[in-house]
């Protein structure tokens, strides 16, 4: 069950919660805006999704920090999803309806079944290099945003392409704009609580106001129309539907993974206990909440949820009031909104993307030399393939390195540390000593179909250097289950063990692999196990005495 983190809310809080959703707000409303633009709809769609999201989240769910709305990832996603399917423009928007829908499913029955430890099948430095990857494709897509030559490109290497081919067509006004933009938000990240997406959002609105900027090439936003038709069925028939599935996997697959890593991060910085299984459901009321409303997927942004946690927010009443300021930004403040200059725009959303290039978790992984060219394959991926592909693929890296890890296990030999009970690895430890007649050894991974074949060769080419008579003692702590493949590699080695006129005991067995053993015709085996090494040693010495008497 989850521990809520326990808040008294009092003037002060709910004072201090206002302040921090409105300027969290600042940031939500560029960050909608460019999310629709990367996936190809109305920034309204991207809107009412994190008005209704946000609130839906605030009711459901119980990360105080969580700022749940259209996501970068998400929107790249629904992009890649969306250019796969045939349709025209209004085809395409009712099938993103029916993405969130499908979706917002796919999260219910994640924690309608318990299935929240699923998140731990994609490794952390595969996480890490999608984002990076991401984060690189996202800043790149606002380029034209920010130099103000539109440029329409199916992949990153064309965009940039382009660009370098029209470098004539930058405006110097909209790059000037753009870059005093960047750099004021980064400036202001240093000061403290500042809402600097705000306060540059306002800037331009202001500069848009006494200057005429489109007739210096600065783009500007435009009107976004919120128009909310009414929910309805899309009617496709079984195979767009089967489609829209095999899309919605992938995307709801980094939903998560990025949301309940946003939230977990930041609970644990606080000292917060969340349930993975709660939080995943409270998304996918949330996702339904959108689906309803015709918006996007919505998901808890890592810049959004830092943005809510520098800004001091104390409970889910930031998440809620930062969805409501940000409704009433459109329906009040709409022609204002529409002023915002497209270069201030791609300065908010590369500003939110700069924590996603931090170099520091691939420097630790190239230091500790573990998994940095999976983390750095994630990132080609990405970059090179695309986002729905680069997703695929690093999810495949992530079970690709797991199977590898545990299907080339170590083999330990196994020593008496003095008279005691403690065995252990005789190459590490100088102390530990063989025991004379016995032959010890620990497959240092779980036996399973993919190694027991390998581990358990392994062993017999060291076993085979003993002679006729030893007793040969295999220790399974590692192994708390085993499959068909497993079993009968065991009872082959056994054989193998018994023809060389050795004697196999298993050592460390669990209950779960007695069962199994006996189950396979393997009960002597079974009922010969013993719970430790030394327990092995001794019946097998008492054994061996009773045969020399």
């Amino acid at each position: 069950m989850d521990k809520k983190p326990k808040h008294t809310f009092t003037a002060g809080t709910i004072a201090g919660d206002a302040i921090a959703g409105v300027s969290v707000a600042g940031l939500m409303l560029p960050e909608a805006v460019a999310y629709a633009a990367i996936a190809g709809l109305a920034p309204g769609r991207a809107i009412v999704a994190a008005v209704a999201g946000g609130l839906a989240y605030a009711a459901l769910g119980r990360s105080r920090f969580a700022i749940v709305a259209p996501t970068s990832s998400s929107a790249a996603i629904l992009a890649a999803a969306l250019a796969a399917m045939p349709g025209t423009a209004n085809d395409k928007a009712m099938m993103a309806t029916a993405i969130v829908a499908i979706v917002a499913a796919l999260f219910g029955i994640i924690a309608l079944f318990r299935l929240g430890s699923l998140a731990g099948f994609i490794a952390r430095p595969v996480l890490r290099g999608f984002a990076f990857g991401l984060a690189i494709t996202i800043i790149l897509r606002q380029l034209p945003g920010l130099t103000g030559v539109h440029v329409t490109a199916s992949n990153i290497f064309s965009l940039v392409g382009i660009l370098a081919s029209r470098l004539s067509e930058m405006s110097i006004y909209s790059i000037a704009i753009g870059g005093v933009a960047l750099a004021g938000i980064l400036a202001m990240r240093r000061v403290g609580k500042l809402p600097g997406a705000l306060i540059v959002l306002c800037c331009g609105i202001g500069l848009a106001s006494l200057v005429d900027l489109p007739s210096h090439g600065v783009a500007l936003v435009g009107d976004i129309a919120i128009k909310l038709d009414e929910p309805a069925i899309p009617t496709f028939g079984f195979q767009t539907w089967s489609h829209l599935v095999q899309l919605a996997v992938p995307l709801t697959l980094i939903l998560f993974a990025e949301s309940w890593g946003t939230m977990r991060a930041l609970a644990l910085r606080h000292g917060d206990t969340l349930s993975a299984n709660r939080e995943l459901g409270a998304l996918g009321g949330a996702n339904f909440v959108a689906a309803l409303v015709q918006g996007m997927p919505v998901g808890a942004g890592f810049s959004a949820g830092s943005a809510s946690e520098a800004a001091g927010a104390a409970s889910r009443l930031t998440s809620a009031i930062a969805a409501l300021a940000l409704g009433a930004l459109v329906l009040f403040a709409g022609q204002a909104v529409s002023r915002i200059p497209e270069p201030v725009l791609a300065a908010v959303v590369i500003a939110a993307l700069t924590h996603a290039l931090a170099l520091s978790p691939f420097n630790r992984l190239f230091r500790i030399d573990r998994d940095q060219w999976i983390a750095l394959a994630a990132v080609a991926g990405v970059i090179g393939f695309g986002v729905l592909d680069g997703m695929l693929i690093a999810v495949a890296l992530s079970l690709g390195a797991l199977l590898h890890r545990l299907s080339r296990p170590t083999v330990s030999e196994l020593g008496r540390i003095g008279t005691s009970h403690d065995f252990v690895d005789l190459v590490r430890h100088g102390d530990a000593k063989p025991v004379a007649g016995f032959a010890i050894y620990r497959p240092n991974a779980p036996l399973f179909f993919a190694n027991a074949d390998a581990a358990l060769n392994a062993i017999d080419a060291l076993a085979v250097q003993h002679p006729a008579g030893t007793r040969v003692i295999l220790s399974l702590e590692e192994s708390n289950d085993l499959d068909s493949s497993a079993l009968e590699a065991l009872a082959e080695f056994g054989k193998l063990i018994q023809n060389r006129e050795m004697v196999l005991r298993l050592a460390r067995t669990h209950d779960r692999v007695r069962d199994l053993l006996a189950a396979a015709g393997m009960a002597e085996l079974a009922e010969d196990a013993n719970f430790s090494v030394a327990d092995s040693v001794d019946a097998a010495e008492e054994e061996r005495n009773v045969d020399h008497a």
